[in-house]
């Protein structure tokens, strides 16, 4: 990533706070946004770990979809349960092509009774938004919720933070969402966040943006927190990141999102690429996603090759880097299924020399999420 962003990327609406906090700044999606602050990325990822870290992720896409059926409606591109969904949830899934590749990954609650929430991907969100406008044409309106800016509190002390100014919030548990009126706004909270930390995303009108990030980071226990700590804390919660992890020539089985296709869906068919993605789920993936551990050398990065035991070249890293956390190289690769049992012995090419790794159990770091008891 650049350090100097140009006079066409667009800011979001906190972009003059993280400058005021002496960000670096880099291009990222279209728009400028942190990579890091002072205290850097690797101090960065150990307090949000260890404490509360504050993310600015307004470049991402929220929309409202509304209509007769928006539930029902969004199943057509989608391969989750959304009829079923309680009012008060939300849920992951992915935005499918006609051959069963993943368009994006997005989130898709019902805070209220107002249609349909969702949030997409920043790069992604103009072509998304098209897709479900030309799938859905005559069955959905898109609102899409420009004048709003939506933050990211990720943490061991997130939920104590965010509950001293919205009381409410600390009935919630990991994937509700609300609309509530909190820190004297309108809110729209979910409890849910993409670090494998407790936490809460809180959408709020971008007029108030600025005061409720100043409010957060008046409590001791929160810092800003880049791009660069954002992305290594996702990959040490084995998180994929579209663009990197996904595309669309990759399924969700490949992708190991299985979870996402509900059993009804997969008894249905009914969903774009429902044939290749049933055939998969059947007899096998032509490919697996893994989790490395690199034992020996530098980490591998994202274009690195993997091999097995014998040197012979079996799959490609999609993400890699260094783990705060495990002080040790890791990735997320794809390979034949045949090397995706946890204990396999394989090998990263880095810098053309073969270093030891081995596949491990997904997350490297465990989840954090506060469930129901």
């Amino acid at each position: 990533m650049a350090d100097q962003a140009t006079d066409t990327l667009k800011t979001t609406p906190l972009t003059e706070a993280h400058i005021a906090l002496g960000a670096r700044m880099v291009p990222f999606a279209g728009y400028t946004m942190p990579v890091q602050y002072p205290m850097g990325v690797m101090q960065e990822h150990l307090w949000t770990r260890e404490h509360a870290g504050l993310f600015d992720v307004s470049h991402m896409g929220q929309a409202r979809l509304r209509g007769v059926s928006p539930l029902s409606a969004f199943e057509e591109v989608v391969p989750g349960d959304f009829i079923g969904l309680k009012p008060g949830k939300q849920k992951y899934s992915v935005l499918l092509n006609h051959k069963g590749g993943i368009i994006d990954d997005l989130m898709a609650g019902r805070p209220d009774d107002d249609g349909l929430f969702v949030v997409v991907n920043g790069a992604c969100k103009d072509n998304d938004f098209k897709v479900i406008d030309d799938e859905l044409a005559g069955q959905v309106t898109i609102e899409r919720l420009e004048d709003r800016a939506l933050m990211a509190i990720q943490g061991p002390e997130a939920a104590a933070v965010v509950q001293t100014h919205v009381p409410a919030a600390a009935d919630m548990v990991f994937m509700d969402i609300r609309s509530m009126p909190g820190f004297g706004t309108d809110l729209i909270i979910s409890r849910s966040g993409y670090t494998g930390e407790d936490g809460y995303e809180i959408s709020v009108p971008a007029s108030e943006a600025v005061r409720v990030w100043n409010l957060l980071l008046e409590d001791e226990r929160v810092r800003p927190i880049g791009l660069g700590a954002r992305d290594s804390l996702r990959l040490e919660a084995g998180l994929p990141l579209y663009g990197h992890d996904l595309d669309e020539t990759v399924s969700p089985v490949e992708a190991g999102l299985t979870f996402a296709i509900n059993k009804n869906r997969r008894e249905q068919r009914d969903f774009p690429g429902a044939a290749r993605i049933v055939k998969e789920l059947g007899e096998g993936a032509p490919r697996a996603k893994v989790c490395l551990r690199v034992l020996e050398g530098a980490p591998a990065r994202e274009g690195a090759e993997v091999a097995d035991e014998a040197g012979n070249v079996i799959g490609v890293v999609t993400s890699g880097g260094h783990s705060p956390c495990l002080k040790a190289g890791i990735a997320l690769a794809f390979v034949p299924p045949a090397f995706k049992a946890v204990g396999t012995k394989l090998k990263v090419i880095v810098r053309g020399k073969p270093q030891s790794a081995e596949v491990v159990a997904s997350p490297f770091v465990p989840h954090r999420y506060v469930r129901k008891a």
